[in-house]
């Protein structure tokens, strides 16, 4: 620890924490992470006084990770969380830290998923858990001794908690533990109900205090759109088509990320090129100089790559992945309005996003308005202005200097001017596609939600039986359950239980649509017969789900 004495360095926390910390894009704890860390550190219980968005999870997560053995493949930390969405974000965020320490596991335990893989992750000595109250109890009653080796245990938004209505299933989970443990309980108020859960569970616990600063970006225009994971490329082409923008920096996550998005990019046309911590110096020199000249017109970068990075013609930010705290998101869409200029901010949002949306728009004091993506007429039309605009200084003096050509040509070709015309813009537009059929062909409108699945609505039974299936993704098959709307699932409880029994990626899965009746989703064609066979005893919310192939004749 002598190479540096600042920053997270100072904190006394194990150089693997500190350097995945580092390559997240974080240079400086937060006022939560400077007061929280040394007193977690020590063994201390604590109560955390913060709002989501001050860098909490940070602030437990980093501390514990250093107190982890991973020598002991045993449950070592409980997490628990309010919420599924919150469980799964807080997992993400230990994942993250833990990167470079290895034989450190995390799992996640939430309900609408199934039991059976959770219960064996936690037995095969996960040293981290995650858990909504509720599951967990499930667990319990099932392995009573499933938590008899925790010695850290974190409630994170305990006053949420409460208002779900989960004190009892907070004592039950108290009495499981060893009282040897380590409490720590944030929330972002005392009420008198969490100040009786400290006395009688916490010991000598010390008080911090974080007051949230609400950020403002006023100059930047900011809307976001909802899209599934794995439409994100799909949607970034249809954006640039309509966008009128000088310089676009896009924010993602991961180094790959950056390849594989100006990879497509460049396919397309564009100029762009990745911007990641893998980039030698020079080289990220020679990017920046070629987007602040012109040479480059889109930048495809991670946080930690784009500190620093301050060019004038930047109009537009793309968050294509989400950031991971508010401050991020600040800093990212600061790149553009420089200098008194316009800027325009665009963030995609998949489902399980919308809490980070949703705290995003509190701390920065701002609205951020929904769009939709643009349709094929929108992108028709975008793509006639902009050939407009390039024939139009051409047509002043054309007649003068090329009318004796244009005439020799339509001889010899034996045609008429407008038929030469529409061959030289066939030529020019390099087979672009530029009538409405045409390009609703060559992209098919990426589905987002409607109004009415985001807020839990649902339409009547008769609109929704009657709504055609969408388009299938290449390489997928479209597969049918019995269970629907009508048996209390949702789309997420069919996707837990297809990740957890299937052993999918994320990725592999495409769009589920839950009707009143039944639901249809989107697997791999490749292996589909052995992944069926996978999932032929898997129950979702109780039920059978026998997911068949659905046949649409």
């Amino acid at each position: 620890m002598t190479q540096e004495t600042g920053g997270f360095a100072a904190l006394d926390l194990h150089p693997s924490i500190v350097a995945a910390v580092l390559a997240t894009g974080y240079e400086e704890p937060s006022a939560i992470q400077q007061q929280s860390i040394p007193i977690i550190l020590a063994g201390h219980d604590m109560i955390g006084q913060a709002q989501t968005g001050t860098g909490k999870t940070a602030a437990f997560a980093l501390p514990i990770l250093n107190r982890i053995d991973p020598s002991k493949r045993e449950p070592q930390a409980l997490i628990l969380a309010p919420t599924r969405e919150l469980a799964l974000q807080v997992a993400t965020a230990f994942e993250t830290y833990a990167k470079q320490m290895p034989g450190v596991t995390v799992v996640a335990v939430y309900g609408g998923a199934p039991m059976g893989p959770q219960l064996k992750a936690i037995r095969n000595g996960a040293q981290i858990v995650v858990a909504t109250p509720g599951r967990l109890c499930d667990h319990l009653r099932r392995d009573e001794k499933v938590l008899a080796t925790v010695n850290h245990l974190v409630l994170d938004e305990a006053d949420e908690m409460l208002k779900l209505g989960f004190m009892d299933d907070l004592e039950v989970i108290f009495k499981a533990m060893p009282e040897s443990r380590q409490t720590v309980l944030f929330s972002a108020t005392l009420p008198a109900s969490i100040r009786a859960i400290a006395e009688r569970h916490l010991r000598d616990p010390k008080h911090v205090k974080i007051q949230s600063k609400t950020q403002t970006v006023t100059a930047i225009e900011q809307a976001h759109l909802m899209v599934h994971a794995d439409q994100k490329v799909s949607a970034v082409l249809r954006l640039l088509e309509v966008e009128e923008f000088d310089a676009l920096i896009a924010f993602v996550r991961t180094k790959q990320a950056t390849l594989d998005l100006a990879s497509a990019l460049e396919a397309k046309g564009y100029k762009a090129a990745a911007l990641n911590g893998d980039i030698a110096q020079n080289q990220r020199e020679r990017v920046i100089d070629s987007l602040k000249d012109g040479r480059l017109d889109i930048v495809v970068a991670t946080d930690v790559a784009a500190r620093g990075l301050d060019v004038p013609r930047i109009t537009h930010v793309f968050n294509v992945d989400m950031p991971y705290d508010p401050e991020s998101y600040v800093h990212r869409i600061g790149r553009t309005g420089r200098a008194g200029r316009e800027g325009r901010a665009l963030l995609l949002v998949t489902p399980r996003e919308r809490r980070m949306l949703q705290v995003i728009e509190r701390v920065t004091g701002q609205k951020v308005a929904e769009v939709r993506l643009p349709n094929a007429q929108a992108v028709l039309d975008a793509r006639i202005k902009k050939l407009t605009n390039s024939l139009a200084p051409l047509v002043a003096d054309a007649e003068s200097t090329h009318g004796d050509l244009l005439d020799r040509l339509t001889a010899d070709i034996g045609c008429s001017p407008r038929a030469l015309a529409a061959a030289l813009l066939r030529k020019a537009t390099n087979g672009q596609a530029l009538t409405l059929e045409a390009v609703e062909k060559e992209q098919p409108l990426v589905p987002t939600y409607t109004p009415r699945e985001r807020t839990g609505e649902r339409p009547e039974r008769g609109e929704r039986e009657r709504r055609a299936p969408m388009p299938l993704g290449e390489g997928r098959a479209r597969c049918r359950t019995a269970l629907g709307a009508r048996d209390g699932i949702a789309a997420k409880n069919l996707l837990g239980a297809i990740l957890n029994e299937g052993g999918l990626a994320r990725e592999a899965i495409g769009r589920i649509q839950v009707r009143d009746s039944f639901s249809l989703v989107e697997l791999p064609e490749e292996g589909l017969e052995r992944l069926l066979a996978k999932l032929k005893d898997t129950r979702v919310a109780g039920k059978q789900l026998k997911l068949r192939r659905y046949r649409e004749d």
